[in-house]
């Protein structure tokens, strides 16, 4: 097995969180294999989620201004593997997670726009896996029948697909988690454990 560079990104203000528990189980699965892990906790790092205006106003100008974000950057362009680790809130990213992607995966990094139209090129080509550690509040049905799955959707069709070509991607989700037993959650842990050491 190949050793490969992960970046793992957890989204929660709490250090004893089950999203903390989570991310912490894929590191330690994944370094298990031999594969280097980056770990970055957006809360711990205190990244600022706003995106500036002078990031706004070069979006669309040919020459995305990155320097703000540069080191995040640098991290991404780094890995490999791609791990979003988080809880979803009102069937959505928390915001924190929401900003990185704003602010993280734009022109220049994530993909370029095409001169011809409206389209997007994928230049996250680095990028081989993208995996994604979540829980909802709500139960299964509600987040898969009654709301479509939002989160998924943005993060494969939308994310994903528009920046990178080929990846492998896959969601992991607990759900009913204010309600879920510790039976529950370890079992949980346990099938992440068990999907990371495949990696």
């Amino acid at each position: 097995m190949a050793i490969r560079h992960f970046l793992v990104v957890l989204a929660h203000p709490l250090p004893d969180s089950f999203a903390a528990s989570a991310a912490r189980t894929v590191q330690q699965t994944l370094e298990s294999n031999g594969h280097m892990v980056d770990l970055l906790d957006l809360y711990g790092e205190d990244f600022d989620p706003r995106l500036t205006a002078t990031e706004r106003a070069s979006y669309m100008g040919g020459q995305y201004d990155a320097s703000v974000v540069a080191p995040w950057v640098a991290r991404l362009q780094a890995a490999d593997g791609l791990v979003l680790v988080f809880p979803q809130w009102w069937f959505n990213l928390p915001a924190i997670m929401k900003g990185f992607i704003d602010r993280v995966f734009v022109p220049g990094v994530a993909f370029r726009h095409d001169p011809g139209g409206g389209r997007l090129i994928p230049l996250l080509t680095n990028i081989r896996t993208f995996r994604v550690v979540t829980t909802t509040g709500s139960p299964w049905w509600i987040v898969h029948l009654y709301m479509g799955n939002p989160v998924r959707r943005i993060l494969s069709r939308g994310v994903a697909s528009f920046c990178s070509n080929g990846l492998d991607f896959a969601m992991l989700s607990l759900h009913d988690m204010d309600r879920a037993t510790v039976e529950k959650r370890v079992k949980f842990l346990d099938r992440v454990r068990s999907s990371f050491a495949r990696l």
